[in-house]
């Protein structure tokens, strides 16, 4: 069963449409990336997933309680870390253990000290530990590392991946893509309020990237090609899926011509994510 399951989510404000057929599959016990640029509606389905939103249309089945933040997580400065997760917990009908989530989030020797004496890393994971005080199944984290030193945003991925380790589902909203490629097995890709791409880190990167060709004829594989070529002076290069490369290989070895190189150009992760939301 799956820690999420979202179908044709749609939503939208004044006119604005934030949501648009939007559908979402997050596996359980895993970190699951959400990827797109500002406007896609990233933010909108965390808070859908938080229950601030209520949907125009469309079917969103989580698997047990959610917890986590939207944007910065807010905390009253003047408290220490303890007595900030004290108020929350006397929100809540039936709270976790408040030392329990601060040693999760690595947070006890500072845990009786004034919040507005914190760095920002500090204060996420405390965030992170107000999440957590809903004993969720389902953490959503927003921009979770945004603004922290290196050392910070290291601290912060420990305990991501500690969560996840125990067993949490994680859905983390980050522009960070070094960050996505560390934690995330899977991610869903969103632009314009829909989801344009679903499914490994690896997969994404290996969308389909420049091929560069050599073979004992190449005027005649020019002709069998199925793709447009580029042709230089170190061959062919095109560019194609893995099905295509493969029928194409298989065509130019039929028709006895020899494929003595053929290089496949990994995509950045970057540039695999441009392409998709353009």
């Amino acid at each position: 069963m799956a820690a999420v399951e979202a179908h044709r989510l749609r939503k939208a404000f004044d006119g604005l449409t934030a949501l648009d057929g939007l559908d979402l599959v997050v596996a359980p016990g895993t970190v699951h990336g959400l990827l797109g640029p500002n406007g896609a509606g990233k933010t909108t389905l965390l808070r859908v997933l938080l229950g601030l939103v209520r949907l125009d249309a469309g079917e969103c089945r989580v698997d047990g309680t959610v917890g986590g933040f939207v944007e910065t997580p807010g905390a009253w400065p003047y408290l220490s870390g303890r007595q900030n997760l004290e108020v929350l917990a006397g929100m809540d009908d039936a709270p976790g253990d408040i030392a329990e989530v601060l040693e999760r989030v690595d947070l006890t020797d500072r845990a009786d000290t004034k919040v507005g004496g914190w760095s920002l890393g500090m204060r996420q994971r405390l965030g992170i530990a107000a999440g957590l005080l809903r004993r969720p199944q389902l953490l959503v984290l927003d921009e979770p590392a945004n603004g922290l030193d290196p050392l910070g945003a290291r601290q912060l991925r420990d305990v991501i991946r500690g969560l996840a380790a125990d067993g949490l589902t994680v859905l983390l909203c980050s522009h960070d893509l070094t960050e996505v490629d560390v934690l995330c097995k899977d991610v869903t890709v969103m632009a314009r309020g829909r989801d344009v791409w679903r499914g490994p880190v690896a997969g994404l990167r290996a969308r389909p990237g420049r091929c560069l060709l050599t073979t004992s004829d190449d005027p005649r594989a020019r002709a069998l090609a199925p793709v447009p070529l580029d042709e230089s002076e170190t061959g062919l290069s095109f560019v194609a899926t893995t099905d295509i490369v493969d029928a194409y290989v298989l065509a130019l070895a039929g028709a006895g011509i020899a494929v003595r190189s053929l290089e496949r150009e990994s995509l950045p992760l970057e540039q695999a994510l441009r392409e998709l939301v353009a």
